[in-house]
Formats: C-alpha cells, structure tokens, sequence
C-alpha cells in the first residue's frame, strides 16, 4: 500500500522470454478498455466512487532512467491535447491469467501499444496503434523493485514491459516523440470481463476461420463475441491479413469501432445496474498511472473522449517497413513519422463533415509511396525463401480470396503481397459493415499440413465454433 492507500503492484517485472512462433498468442486486446472508459464511467454516480476507486491500481507514469515522457502545447485558447498510452499485457502473474494464457511464468511483454490523442478542442481523435514487433532503441529504464537502472539496448518494444508500464511509457515516447500524458494496461482476464459487461461485441468476417493457435472457429458472417470467444478473436495472429501482427491489428480496430459504437447507442447508461456491472469490470481491468488513479481522473477523461463523435474517432497503424537484419519484424517507416507529427501538432485525419482530412489523405499516399511497396516486395521474397508456403497465396478454391492487394491509396500489388501492411489503415468508428479479411495464405497447420485457415475450417468441423 502506498501512503494514500493506493494499491501498488509489481508482479513478473523481468522479460517475458520470447517464445517460438505457433505456440500461445500474445494478447491483442488491451484497447477494449478504452472504449469502455469512454462511455461508462461517464453516467457514474459519487455512489460508485467508493467501491471502484478502490479497485483501481496505480504506478507511475515515467519509468525512464532520466529525462521525461514530454509536454503537450497548448492551443491559442489555452487548451492542450491529452495522449493516453494504452498496453496489452500477456502477463500470467495471477490464477485467472495463467488459466486463460495456458500456463504461468515470470515476466511480460507489451503485446498491445496503442496511442489514444484526444484534440485540444475535444472535436476529433485518433488511436495509433504500434506494431508489437518494431525494433527499436529502447531506452534505460529504472528497475521498479530497487530504483536500479538497465542500460538503453536495440530489442524488440513489447519487451520494455519487463521493467513495467512507465518503461513502456518511455520507449513509445522516444521512438515516436509524442509526448504520453497517462498510461492504461490491461491483461487476459480484463479483456473477458469487459466484453461479458457490454454483452458481447459484434464482428465481422469475410470467410470461414480457424486458428488452432488462438482456437478461434467462426463461420463466415456477422457475430456478437463475449468472453473467451473476444478474446481468440483480438488474439488471433494467423486468422487475419498474411498471418502476422500487422493484420491482425486491423482487425483489432474494427472490433473496437463496435465495442464503442456499441457503448454510445446501447441503453447501457441509463440501466444503473448494468452501468455499475461495466465500470467495475472496467476499473478492476485497469492498471493506470498515477495521474489517472481514481474515479474522478477517470470520469474527466472518459467525458472528454465521449464528446468525440465516432465519425471522427480515427483508428489507425504506425507505418512501418521490414527489419533488414530479420524481415519478421519491423522497423519505423519514413511516412510514420508524418504520422507522429501530425499527432504532436494536434492535426486531426478527419475532417469537421466527415471523411479524410488533407493531412489523413498525404499519410495514405505516404504508405503507398514506391519505397514502401518495394520494402513489402522484399519482406515477402525473404518468407518465401525461408517458408515457401508461408507466402503464396491460394487462389481457385471456393474458400479462397484471390491474390493481389491494393492500398489505401489505388496502388496495386500483384499476387504475393498485401500492401495494407503498410497502410496505415485509417478507418472511423462511425465506419460500419467492414469484415476483418481472413488470410488467404496457408498460415496454419491442422494436423502437420499447411493450410488456409478457411480451409482449416473445413477440416475442423468436430471443433466448435467461437460464436454462432
């Protein structure tokens, strides 16, 4: 306990050992409880402030050995901007977590890092999200425990976790120079409260799906996704795009654009029982820097982000390009730092009557740019080297998109690339009826053979399905 009586909790604060691929997938669902801050702790009464101020844990916000996470600029009237730093943890430091991660052990990594700006004037925002597997210049962190500091090294940015969220905090600072005013971490088990509160979200998808590595098994269609089930789906790393973690964060944001759809046009907020029920699973989900720990810090910032109209609530990837050293991950792109600028100078990529902003529309013709697609280009030549299989796409079946790709921007790419890894995937969540593209490569194995996972799908029919 702290002198204020806040909770303070260090568990697992080592890194999480990197596993091999096709075994359990990191999760992908920390930005859930965005949306659910957004909209139910906005009608909560002073009759909840007593039971959930107590269930929210608090730890400080900048764990850098020295310097700071930045200052936000004001507006010519005054007003700042506010960016939240939002982390998925696959941490497996209690019970519930080690049940629904499949085991236990020390450490954790950082599998989600998405940034929330919120515009000065409170018109318009934007969720960027960091692809988990970017390497980066991580900077010295403080060790939580004893004060100690590590060195700066070149890793992978979801490790950063291991020396806590303030480590974190500080690696997306340096990497992208957008200053972090609070942080918000989730893990496993927050993910299935949050979505049993709001009764499940509604997902789309555009082909049979089985993943064996995350269990999700859903059938081509519209679904509403509760529990477990939401879980598979944000964790799903082979089901989505060429089978990496760039298209399965696609998917991640048409989830949350209908968990936030869902919370601002559902009755949620005017049933007390129901709202009581979504904020406490909220804020027991919740590890929060100090600055946000307490309901009324949390209040004022799901206020200010409800007044954001989903239209210009925009979702959106950091640009990004292979690393040459290993193609399986991935370095900052030369359009992203447009990306980090526009959010820095507080330049919304919407515009005030809906659609694209000139600043959303130069980042699309940015991650089309030739350097972009022939960095894909290269990306997918070195899988096919390695994993003939891994990379061509299967086309003529009947469960079988067709090869090629576009970008956001019209630019093609014949058969054997998806260009949208590079997009920077900006949708609103105003947007509705998209499908999270299932991959058309064989990126999953049913028993030792190599398959699509709509094909898997097939081949699985004794297996269940995630929702109906």
């Amino acid at each position: 306990m702290s002198a204020g009586g806040r909770r303070r909790a260090y568990p697992g604060w080592a890194p999480r050992p990197v596993r091999p691929r096709g075994r359990r997938r990191p999760l992908r669902a920390a930005a859930a409880l965005i949306a659910a801050l957004v909209l139910v702790t906005a009608g909560a009464g002073a009759w909840l402030y007593e039971h959930l101020d107590g269930n929210i844990r608090g730890l400080p916000l900048f764990g850098g050995a020295s310097g700071d996470a930045g200052r936000e600029r004001s507006d010519a009237l005054g007003r700042t901007p506010v960016n939240v730093l939002v982390i998925g943890s696959d941490s497996r430091a209690d019970r519930a977590d080690c049940v629904i991660g499949g085991d236990c052990g020390p450490g954790r990594n950082a599998d989600v890092e998405m940034v929330l700006h919120l515009s000065a004037d409170r018109s318009n925002a934007t969720v960027m999200s960091v692809p988990r597997d970017t390497v980066a210049d991580l900077p010295a962190c403080r060790d939580p425990h004893g004060g100690a500091a590590h060195r700066a090294y070149r890793g992978q940015i979801n490790a950063s976790l291991g020396y806590g969220p303030g480590c974190t905090v500080a690696a997306v600072h340096a990497l992208t120079g957008i200053p972090i005013d609070h942080f918000m971490m989730i893990g496993f088990t927050g993910v299935v409260r949050m979505s049993d509160a709001v009764g499940g979200v509604p997902v789309c998808v555009d082909s049979d799906v089985y993943d064996p590595y995350s269990h999700l098994r859903l059938a081509r269609g519209r679904h509403t996704l509760k529990g477990l089930s939401a879980l598979e789906f944000l964790r799903s790393r082979h089901a989505f795009g060429d089978g990496s973690d760039l298209g399965r964060t696609y998917a991640q944001h048409l989830y949350l654009a209908a968990l936030l759809r869902r919370l601002k046009n559902a009755g949620t907020l005017g049933d007390p029982g129901a709202l009581y029920g979504l904020a406490d699973a909220a804020t027991r989900a919740l590890t929060v820097d100090n600055g946000l720990a307490g309901v009324p810090q949390l209040l004022k910032l799901a206020r200010a982000v409800n007044k954001v109209p989903a239209s210009r609530v925009t979702f959106t990837t950091m640009q990004n390009r292979p690393d040459p050293a290993d193609p399986d991950r991935v370095l900052v792109a030369p359009a992203a730092r447009a990306l980090f600028k526009a959010i820095i100078d507080d330049r919304s990529l919407t515009a005030p009557g809906g659609g694209r902003s000139a600043t959303g529309r130069a980042l699309d013709r940015a991650a089309a740019s030739p350097d972009a697609l022939s960095a894909l280009r290269a990306r997918i030549a070195w899988r096919e080297s390695r994993h003939p299989w891994s990379v061509r796409p299967v086309t003529g079946g009947a469960d079988d998109s067709t090869a090629g790709a576009v970008t956001g921007a019209g630019t093609a790419i014949p058969g054997g690339g998806d260009a949208s890894d590079f997009d920077a995937h900006q949708r609103t969540a105003g947007q509705r009826g998209a499908c999270a593209q299932v991959s058309r490569y064989p990126t999953v194995e049913v028993a030792g053979v190599p398959m699509t996972p709509a094909r898997a799908f097939a081949a699985t029919r004794h297996i269940p399905l995630s929702a109906r």
